[in-house]
């Protein structure tokens, strides 16, 4: 259920979302020291990967995190002539860059070193901002671009310094402003569309249904009350193509460039092979996976029930005795290796039990012509 819409009385779930904001954001913090221990796990890993001492890990983290509070701070001071920041390779300086040398005792009083540049980063952002509106054809032909505060310039990047300097100059940005150069980096995205894994529409989360196609597009379904056509999403990037909430409670994101899987999120990390999608019998066993409570098991209680929802009646919808919490909705439920459908909504939680609805996947693949991704 969204954490925008529902309501919880008596242990019910009245609204039909089970989308939820991003999980930082939905408790206080408790309080913590300054400089809090950093996790093993992450003391470890640097050590491995950035061949760090534990002692030397430790005092990064400590100035790196004063850092961040001396940036926010000189970022909001300096306005217009703020730079950018960086820190230097071992982590013990702050640089801020300013174009007013008139502000560098207010650098220097927060612990940084002042660096007197040519332009601003809103001036930065906004040569970036026009190469982002150059002919796609020219973009197409680049690996990167961003602004680099160190050099005070933006940087583009491509297999050729001839491909980077076309894009500079079909933007209009050839200058001392702009810097090109040749790259091997081939930048490619690294995420499989999994179900029961979790997506983002602004702030609230859902959980990701199946993965399809249509035609040569990857995408997946997912609930119809997380968003409507034309929202965007974020890991994996998409766009709703289609939604229908009430009523129905299903839609589509097409996700171009990200890898559709036929797997569903299971038990400790593992995965389940979708096969099919061939409609489970009432009394059977199915299990949902979901980006809040995992992956949790029940039985087929009836087919195409009709639920009213605060927000209307949906209609099709299947029952069963596995249980949701908010930020689940969309998520998969799958009978062996057979999809069934994308989750819905319903009443009560995963510590005291609960019933949830899901809608069946083949109607929706039927209603936007998708082809369930299979293995």
């Amino acid at each position: 259920m969204s954490s925008k819409r529902r309501a919880l009385v008596g242990g019910v779930i009245l609204a039909a979302c089970l989308a939820a904001p991003p999980s930082p954001a939905a408790a206080d913090p408790a309080p913590q020291s300054a400089s809090p221990a950093p996790p093993p796990a992450v003391v470890d890993a640097m050590e491995r990967d950035l061949g760090l001492s534990e002692q030397q890990v430790v005092t990064r983290l400590a100035n790196e995190q004063r850092a961040a509070v001396a940036e926010a701070a000189l970022a909001g001071r300096l306005g217009g002539s703020y730079g950018g920041a960086w820190l230097n390779d071992d982590a013990s300086k702050l640089l801020v860059a300013t174009t007013d040398p008139g502000s560098t005792a207010a650098i220097e009083s927060q612990g940084a070193q002042p660096v007197v540049v040519k332009r601003s980063l809103a001036e930065l952002d906004a040569i970036v901002q026009r190469i982002d509106q150059a002919p796609k054809h020219a973009r197409a032909a680049v690996a990167l671009w961003y602004a680099d505060v160190k050099a005070n310039t933006v940087a583009i990047q491509a297999p050729t310094v001839e491909a980077a300097q076309a894009l500079a100059t079909a933007a209009g940005v050839a200058g001392d402003a702009v810097s090109v150069s040749a790259t091997g980096e081939r930048p490619t995205p690294f995420i499989d569309i999994v179900g029961g894994a979790p997506y983002y529409i602004g702030s609230s989360r859902c959980s990701v249904g199946f993965a399809v196609t249509r035609g040569s597009t990857p995408g997946f379904v997912t609930a119809g009350h997380c968003g409507r056509a034309g929202n965007r999403t974020s890991n994996p990037t998409g766009t709703f193509q289609g939604s229908s909430f009430p009523g129905n409670d299903y839609a589509w994101v097409a996700a171009p460039g990200n890898t559709p899987q036929p797997w569903v999120r299971g038990s400790g990390g593992s995965t389940v092979i979708v096969r099919g999608s061939t409609q489970a019998s009432v009394g059977s066993s199915i299990c949902r996976s979901g980006s809040t409570t995992g992956w949790r098991c029940g039985l087929i209680q009836q087919h195409n029930a009709r639920v009213t929802y605060p927000q209307g009646t949906v209609s099709g919808l299947t029952r069963t005795s596995a249980c949701a919490e908010p930020g689940d909705s969309g998520g998969s439920f799958i009978s062996g290796n057979q999809a069934q459908g994308v989750t819905s909504g319903g009443s009560g939680n995963c510590t005291f039990g609960g019933t949830t609805y899901h809608q069946p996947v083949n109607e929706i693949l039927s209603a936007y012509g998708l082809t369930l991704t299979r293995g």
